[in-house]
C-alpha cells in the first residue's frame, strides 16, 4: 500500500502553517491548485484494558488500565499531479510512564510517480515511509484498518513496535494491473526507528544503554485477485542496530533482525478468513554477555463475520515462539534466563466492533493467553512475577474526521 490513506489533521495553527508555506513557495495561481489537493485528516482511540493476571498497557491487573491512546494527524497536498507530499504525527500512550505519548512524526513523504497509467504505476518515495510488512503494518495505527483493538502480537508486536514501524530513506514501488488481479511491489532502503521499547527489550532497564538502527533493508511483494476475493503477500527484511552500553556492562554489540512474513486473505461478501505465518531470525553479538542467536516461528488463523451492516465479530487463534529449538521455553529457564512461559504464548481472541457511524466505531474482545511471550517489559519489568496463563478484556472507543 503506498500512502494510500490520509488521516486527518485537526491541528489549526499546522493547517495554517501548511497553507502559509504554499502561499509563501509558489506563485497565487499555482498555491490556489495545491490548496484544493489539500486533505486535512485526524483520529483518536481510547482504551480500558483489564486483566486478572499481569499488566498490559498500564496497572490492568489492579481495577483496569485507560493509558492505552492513540492519536493521529495528517495532511497531504499534491503541489504536482505526479507528486504527494504525505505526512502524519502521533501521539501514542501504551502503558509505562506516558513519556511515550510525546507526538513524533509517524510518516512523512514525499511520493513522486513516474508512471501511472491504466496498465501499471510506478514511483519512488523519500523520507519516513511505513514499512510494508504483512497486511496490517502499515495502518496499524489506526483503530478503522484494524480487525482487532489489537493486532496478533505474534506478528505485529506491539513490545517492540518501533523497529518494523517505519524507516527514514528511499521506497521504490510498482503496480501492475494484469486480466485477473493486481500485482505490487515494495522495496526500501532506510534507517529503522529505534526507541525505547528495543533497548527495555534487549536489556534490563536499569543500566544504561541506547540502540540506534543501522542501514536496513525490507520488501513486500503482494497480488490482489479479482478486486481483492483473494490476497497475498510475501514480507521480507533485514534490519540492522547498533547497541551501545558502558564497556564494564554489556559493551558494543550488533543487533540483527531478519523476518519472513507469508500472508493470505480469502475475502467473500459477509466474511473473511486470513492467516498469517512469519520465521524470524535474530541475533545480538559482541556483547560481554547476554548475545543470542534463534530463530523464532509465529503464525495465526483468523475469521472475521460482518453482520447487520455496521457489526463485526471475529474469532482468533495466535501463537508465537521466540526460539524453535526452546519451543518449551525449559532450556531458557534451565540457565536461569527468566521463566519458561516467557518464551511463548498462545491466544485465543473473541471481538466484536461495531460502527455507529462512520465516523465512529466502538470495540471490545477478550483474550485468554497461555504465556507470556508478548507480554510488555514496561509493565512487567520481572518476568518471574508473572502468570502463565491470564485473561484480558480490552474495550475502546475510535473517532475519525
Amino acid at each position: 500500500m503506498i500512502v494510500s490513506k490520509s488521516y486527518r489533521w485537526n491541528d489549526t495553527c499546522a493547517r495554517l502553517a501548511l497553507c502559509a508555506l504554499i502561499a509563501g513557495s509558489a506563485s497565487p495561481a499555482l498555491a490556489d491548485g495545491m490548496l484544493d489537493t489539500l486533505q486535512v485528516h485526524g483520529f483518536l482511540s481510547q482504551a480500558l484494558v483489564i486483566t486478572d493476571e499481569n499488566d498490559f498497557f498500564g496497572p490492568s491487573s489492579d481495577g483496569g488500565s485507560v493509558k492505552f491512546t492513540e492519536i493521529g494527524a495528517n495532511a497531504s497536498f499534491r503541489p504536482h499531479q505526479d507528486v504527494l507530499v504525505a505526512a502524519q504525527v502521533l501521539s501514542r500512550r501504551a502503558g509505562g510512564d506516558g513519556s511515550d505519548a510525546q507526538p513524533v512524526l509517524d510518516y512523512g513523504v514525499i511520493d513522486y510517480q513516474m508512471i501511472s497509467d491504466q496498465h501499471r504505476s510506478l514511483g519512488f518515495q523519500v523520507g519516513r515511509f511505513k514499512n510494508p510488512f504483512g497486511f496490517y503494518n502499515q495502518t496499524r495505527d489506526v483503530a478503522f484498518t484494524r480487525p482487532s483493538i489489537l493486532l496478533p502480537q505474534s506478528i505485529y508486536f506491539d513490545r517492540t513496535r518501533s523497529l518494523g514501524l517505519a524507516a527514514d530513506g528511499v521506497s521504490l514501488y510498482a503496480e501492475e494491473r494484469l486480466p485477473a488481479g493486481t500485482l505490487r511491489f515494495q522495496a526500501g532502503i532506510g534507517t529503522p526507528q529505534t526507541d525505547n521499547d528495543l533497548e527495555q527489550q534487549l536489556a534490563p532497564t536499569d543500566q544504561e544503554r541506547s540502540v540506534d538502527g543501522r542501514t536496513s533493508y525490507i520488501g513486500q511483494l503482494l497480488y490482489e485477485h479479482e478486486g481483492g476475493n483473494i490476497v497475498a503477500a510475501l514480507s521480507a527484511a533485514s534490519v540492522k542496530a547498533r547497541f551501545d552500553s558502558p564497556p564494564e556492562a554489556l559493551g558494543t554489540g550488533e543487533f540483527r533482525f531478519r523476518p519472513w512474513i507469508l500472508s493470505l486473505q480469502y475475502n467473500e461478501e459477509l466474511w473473511s478468513l486470513t492467516a498469517e505465518y512469519a520465521l524470524r531470525s535474530s541475533s545480538l553479538t559482541g556483547l560481554n554477555a547476554f548475545n543470542f542467536d534463534i530463530t523464532g516461528e509465529s503464525w495465526y488463523v483468523q475469521y472475521t463475520r460482518r453482520f447487520h451492516d455496521d457489526w463485526q465479530w471475529l474469532v482468533r487463534y495466535d501463537s508465537l515462539t521466540n526460539n524453535r529449538d526452546d519451543r518449551s521455553g525449559k532450556a531458557f529457564e534451565a540457565i536461569g534466563a527468566g521463566p519458561a512461559h516467557s518464551q511463548f504464548a498462545d491466544d485465543i481472541t473473541l471481538g466484536l466492533q461495531w460502527t455507529v457511524h462512520p465516523q465512529v466505531l466502538l470495540a471490545a474482545e477478550y483474550h485468554h493467553v497461555d504465556g507470556t511471550g508478548w507480554l510488555p517489559l514496561q509493565d512487567n519489568p520481572d518476568p518471574r512475577e508473572t502468570s502463565r496463563r491470564w485473561n484480558m478484556l480490552l474495550f475502546q472507543l475510535s473517532l475519525r474526521f
